[in-house]
């Protein structure tokens, strides 16, 4: 951990000595926990002296421990190690005073990363596309909407004022919303995230971010995790809330997260280019995603509100089919040709754990790369067959996910039967809660 004392002293150099350092671990539902540290600690963090209970990767989504998946306090709760992960030590411009963050894994005693760890499910899934000479490039989109600050947790949500039910591209609104969108992007940009352009999404309030293209997937997906962070902060800074919720508003847009990913061989060759039609490995590719989609919906669509996005007459796709420069496509192909040629992939909630949902995608990938099957015809062909529409039910959804053996060979058996038991535990605690409309509707009639 050398390395992290490089990093360490050149942030000192920078920024001065922070007061603290946040220990920031993904867990599985994409929630940041951890620790505060002292920095006068920061010897402890070095020699893999702080630790947590191994089952903080995987509580549920109201961060308790569920006795069915094996860990937590049945199985002697055991502790595993913080190990900071290389180049993510960064400030949090948001926090009062000179206060550092940084991502860390988890490793067992005396071992390796996890199995529970969701970045390392990434990683694994990227080891075997090297061990195939081939090399994933990926930039996502998120979108978001800011709101304004509730009195309560359980209050509906409220646009800022002087917002456009329809704000599509609306410059006007960006000028409105200069004085925060630029301390996000002032907060972006301090920790190195590679942030492109930002846009005024269609719904009130809704805002999107599009990331450079990145041959370092493991980084794209931290970009992801850490900009969230980074939106829910500065909005709170500036008295306002900021959420990437599916479906915050049952009449306006969701939010969803666009990955797009193209593969390089070891010489750096594009090889969906194959300069003008759809290459073979393109569509391949493509058939692989549209038939692990249906597996891993409970990976793009992990939560109860996801699924309000997958309804007919919506604005996100919700039907595993493809076209060209087709945004109703579940997958676009906004290249073809050249070194932009790319698919993407548009059935994502923002609410998604992001290295699980990459790994989800990518692994789909490569399995059509490998099978070599051809793909239905595209929704731009008049003679395509309409392709049924992804579930909305949130239970048959888990219940595809844990039985599928590809999503155990891409998360491990393991992890998918823990990832299925804490999703039944969320559908049964949120399903069993009387909702108010059912108050308004049945009570005074019934």
């Amino acid at each position: 951990m050398t390395d992290f004392m490089t990093e360490y002293d050149a942030y000192c150099a920078k920024y001065g000595k922070p007061e603290r350092i946040d220990l920031m671990l993904c867990d599985l539902n994409a929630v940041l926990r951890g620790k505060w540290l002292p920095s006068s600690e920061v010897s402890k963090l070095v020699k893999g002296q702080v630790r947590i209970p191994l089952s903080t990767y995987a509580p549920n989504i109201f961060g308790f421990e569920i006795p069915e998946t094996g860990l937590g306090i049945v199985a002697g709760d055991p502790d595993g190690t913080l190990h900071p992960i290389a180049g993510t030590l960064k400030p949090v411009p948001w926090a009062e005073g000179n206060v550092a963050q940084v991502l860390v894994e988890m490793h067992e005693m005396n071992g390796p990363i996890s199995f529970l760890s969701p970045r390392q499910i990434l990683a694994n899934t990227l080891d075997r596309f090297k061990a195939r000479g081939l090399h994933p490039v990926a930039a996502c989109e998120l979108e978001f909407y800011i709101l304004t600050k509730r009195a309560d947790v359980s209050d509906a949500p409220t646009p800022p004022d002087r917002t456009p039910d329809a704000q599509n591209y609306d410059l006007e609104v960006l000028s409105r919303s200069e004085t925060l969108l630029r301390a996000i992007q002032q907060a972006s940009h301090k920790l190195e995230l590679p942030i492109d352009v930002m846009i005024a999404e269609f719904g009130p309030g809704q805002f999107e971010i599009n990331f450079h293209h990145t041959d370092d997937v493991l980084s794209a997906a931290d970009t992801a995790v850490l900009f969230r962070r980074v939106v829910r902060g500065v909005a709170e800074q500036h008295g306002m809330e900021a959420t990437f919720m599916a479906k915050p508003y049952a009449n306006h847009p969701g939010n969803g997260m666009h990955l797009h990913a193209s593969i390089l061989d070891d010489d750096g060759n594009n090889i969906f280019d194959a300069g003008g039609d759809v290459s073979p490995k393109l569509k391949h590719a493509v058939t692989g995603v549209l038939d692990t989609m249906r597996d891993c919906q409970a990976i793009f669509a992990p939560h109860m509100n996801s699924y309000r996005r997958f309804f007919k007459g919506g604005f996100a796709p919700c039907a595993p089919d493809w076209g060209l420069d087709n945004r109703n496509a579940g997958i676009r192909l906004p290249e073809i040709a050249g070194p932009g040629a790319r698919l993407e992939h548009r059935i994502c909630g923002a609410d998604i754990n992001p290295y699980l949902a990459f790994a989800a995608i990518l692994a789909g990938m490569l399995k059509g790369i490998e099978d070599g099957k051809e793909p239905p015809l595209p929704l731009d062909d008049p003679n395509a067959t309409k392709a049924e529409g992804l579930t909305t039910d949130w239970s048959r959804s888990v219940d595809n996910f844990a039985q599928s053996d590809f999503a155990a060979d891409v998360f491990g058996r393991e992890y998918r039967d823990i990832y299925a038991t804490l999703r039944r535990d969320e559908i049964a605690q949120l399903t069993a809660e009387i909702h108010p409309i059912e108050y308004k509707t049945y009570l005074s009639r019934l």
